[in-house]
């Protein structure tokens, strides 16, 4: 049933397909086959006081995202459609971070931040800190999958590839923060594993000077995937069967 999921294709009647409006075409979705992948939306990324606030980025944006991601997890699990999170952090010796031969260590910048202020190390991105924990309001849900990774993109070194497999899941529907790094970085690695990514553009925050966010959703939408929003996404996939039936 994968190869139904393509844009200009005809499947035959499917009361689980649906179409969702996207950029540059519309994409058919099939619940089943479909994941919305949650990136990094953590303490670290996405609250004041956390990482990426105290290393000098805006984070004011990123309660929206939030708010929206919400709406769109609440949508999916309706739907029956899989809910995965990806957290992003390490040890609390930050072994699993890399050394001076990793090109990690040289630009993580929740690296560089405690090497500039020590008083912080193991606060930033250490698994079992506050920073490192998802934000309250999307805590996962039984039946939810959280899958950590310790680099931008949640393909590299992780088993999310055979974890999609397993359940036939063909298309992506990425949300989360930020938009430029690791949202990118993520569906850019799907693409080159034959699935179709696509991102929620008002569901994802950035890092960096506002034309970032426009950048990554042009590259994103121009050559590996497409772009939508978190109301066409709503929408569509209320036209599903409720999950379980």
């Amino acid at each position: 049933m994968g190869s139904q999921v393509r844009t200009g294709y005809q499947p035959p009647a499917d009361s689980e397909l649906v179409s969702l409006p996207a950029s540059p075409e519309p994409l058919t979705l099939k619940a089943s086959e479909t994941a919305v992948i949650v990136v990094d939306m953590q303490n670290a990324y996405a609250t004041e006081g956390g990482y990426v606030d105290i290393a000098g980025f805006d984070v004011s944006g990123a309660a929206a995202a939030v708010a929206q991601t919400k709406k769109v997890l609440d949508a999916a699990r309706a739907a029956g459609i899989a809910v995965i999170f990806f957290q992003n952090g390490w040890d609390k010796d930050y072994l699993e971070a890399g050394t001076p031969g990793s090109p990690n260590w040289h630009k993580s910048n929740a690296l560089k931040t405690m090497r500039a202020r020590p008083e912080l190390a193991g606060t930033l991105l250490a698994k079992g800190t506050w920073d490192y924990a998802i934000v309250d309001e999307l805590v996962p849900q039984p039946g939810d999958v959280v899958i950590p990774k310790t680099r931008y993109s949640g393909f590299f070194n992780t088993n999310i590839d055979s974890v999609l497999r397993a359940r036939g899941i063909r298309t992506l529907v990425f949300v989360g923060v930020a938009t430029n790094v690791c949202v990118e970085s993520s569906l850019r690695d799907a693409f080159h594993l034959e699935y179709f990514g696509v991102v929620l553009k008002d569901a994802t925050h950035h890092l960096g000077p506002a034309f970032i966010q426009e950048a990554s959703l042009y590259n994103i939408e121009k050559f590996f995937g497409w772009v939508s929003t978190v109301a066409d996404f709503c929408g569509a996939v209320s036209q599903t069967p409720p999950a379980n039936n």
